[in-house]
């Protein structure tokens, strides 16, 4: 069983937490941050043993500045 690591973005939309994938683009939801991260791990799991990622891919982590009116 491999183990990798995978970066998380966690928002709330009204009363819920979205829990997201940005590596692998998956996406769940619960009540509490600590419940979306938990779904998302299982979500993630189920779909990697379908869909294996390559042994190496890029990450790149970077922010952005946008000016609006």
């Amino acid at each position: 069983m491999k183990t990798r690591s995978f970066t998380v973005v966690v928002y709330k939309e009204e009363d819920i937490y979205i829990a997201e994938c940005l590596e692998v683009g998956t996406v769940d939801q619960g009540e509490s941050i600590e419940q979306a991260v938990a779904n998302l791990k299982e979500a993630t799991r189920l779909y990697l043993e379908e869909f294996p990622l390559p042994e190496t891919f890029p990450r790149f982590i970077t922010n952005i500045e946008v000016s609006y009116a």
